[in-house]
């Protein structure tokens, strides 16, 4: 008993001494070999790529947010520097100044020597304080400025102009007030305003300017001297806008219901407006109807409706004879919600060639044939925002070493841009 007990506690120290040994060599060889992966990997890049992530973190994330802000093929340039949303845009006759109206109670006219251009002059006006415009619209030239605001006490239309003056000086006078009219729809906002030179029949090359209210009142105002040339009434709950034909005949308003009335803007021999009288009525829609446009010869009317179509309508009739306008065509609203169901078009402009129609709902700016109804092109968010206002350059303006048609946008996301017609149908 006494020599089995010295051989049994040997043999446990013998046991537990190899068995140090063996797990001794095998930690230390682990260890070995976690640092030497350890200064390896910094190393190697592709094995490591959390390597320096403050030095490449913001390059990735610079280049995805750059990927994102990708411009559309047909986004030209963006007027940026306005101070809230902006309400009301419009082209000179020339094409080469944009006046755009904002919240910030700005008036903005932009010179576009150059469309693709990366700064622009503009000219700055400061409103009345208290006014918010609404609207704008250029007068008898690209010096004259027609701005509808609104403030607690009711709208207000100003006339800007340049002064003349005597002797030449270094820096051109800022534009002052020629008129200005108050209270002009009682106490009611003013949605939209319509310039156009009155050329038709005997009227003088005066501009007749339309300001639409957001009741059932439109007033026609002379351009140059503010007098009230005639008002209208279209007895349809509400407003949606009106428009003015480029030839200063026709006043077309879109309203509530699903008809659009049209006025004849009569004449005298000395080129003075005798009276404003209703002429047509176009049915067809079956709801409210958003927008219209004329097209550049003043025959025709687009017309938008809630009822998911578009209509082209010829108004060169005899209506005094008691011929209705006619319907030429009918194209649907190629916009559906989530759901399936046709939009509507908040805002439409026809280009001056009469071919292709911008149309815009929300965000999304769309580019129409005119003749067929095909799209062209889509703009999903032209805008960070709804757009508030599109327009066309009445002319092809230069954009780099070529010229071409030039359309406008604006939207409460306080930027203009501008957008180049689609390729296929461009000058």
């Amino acid at each position: 008993m006494d020599s089995v007990l010295p051989v049994a506690i040997a043999s446990v120290i013998l046991g537990a001494l190899i068995a140090v040994i063996f797990f001794g060599t095998y930690f230390r060889k682990r260890t070995s070999e976690v640092q030497s992966m350890a200064k390896a990997e910094p190393q190697d890049p592709i094995r490591n790529p959390k390597s320096n992530p403050k030095k490449n973190h913001p390059k990735s994330h610079a280049s995805d947010k750059n990927q994102n802000k990708r411009h559309h093929p047909l986004d030209l340039n963006t007027l940026k520097g306005h101070g809230d949303s902006v309400t009301g845009l419009c082209f000179s006759s020339d094409g080469r100044s944009l006046a755009t109206a904002c919240g910030d109670g700005v008036i903005r006219v932009f010179k576009l020597d150059d469309a693709s251009s990366k700064s622009f002059k503009f000219l700055r006006i400061n409103l009345p304080a208290g006014g918010h415009p609404t609207a704008v619209a250029f007068g008898d030239d690209a010096s004259s400025i027609v701005v509808a605001c609104h403030n607690m006490s009711g709208s207000s239309l100003y006339m800007y102009g340049e002064e003349k003056q005597k002797e030449p000086q270094a820096k051109l006078p800022l534009p002052g007030i020629k008129w200005e009219r108050h209270n002009i729809h009682d106490k009611r906002a003013v949605l939209t305003i319509s310039g156009a030179t009155a050329t038709y029949g005997t009227a003088d090359g005066s501009a007749v300017i339309a300001s639409c209210s957001e009741g059932t009142d439109i007033i026609l105002w002379h351009g140059k001297t503010g007098r009230n040339l005639g008002h209208v009434d279209t007895n349809q709950l509400k407003n949606h806008m009106a428009a003015v034909s480029p030839n200063g005949r026709f006043l077309a308003a879109a309203a509530f219901t699903a008809d659009v009335k049209v006025w004849e803007i009569v004449y005298l021999k000395d080129g003075s407006v005798k009276e404003v009288s209703r002429v047509m009525q176009l049915k067809g829609h079956k709801s409210a109807v958003t927008w219209l446009c004329f097209s550049p010869n003043s025959e025709r009317i687009i017309t938008a409706s809630k009822d998911g179509s578009i209509r082209l309508w010829n108004i060169n009739v005899r209506y005094h004879l008691d011929e209705d306008p006619k319907t030429l065509k009918v194209f649907p609203i190629p916009l559906c919600d989530s759901g399936g169901n046709p939009l509507h078009y908040d805002r439409l402009s026809l280009c001056p060639e009469g071919k292709i129609l911008a149309a815009s709902h929300g965000s999304t700016l769309q580019w129409i044939c005119a003749e067929t109804g095909n799209v062209l092109d889509t703009a999903e968010k032209a805008h960070e925002g709804d757009i508030t206002c599109i327009s066309w350059a009445p002319k092809a303006i230069t954009v780099g070493e070529r010229q071409a048609m030039v359309l406008a946008t604006a939207g409460v996301d306080k930027r203009v841009k501008l957008w180049e017609a689609p390729k296929s149908q461009s000058m």
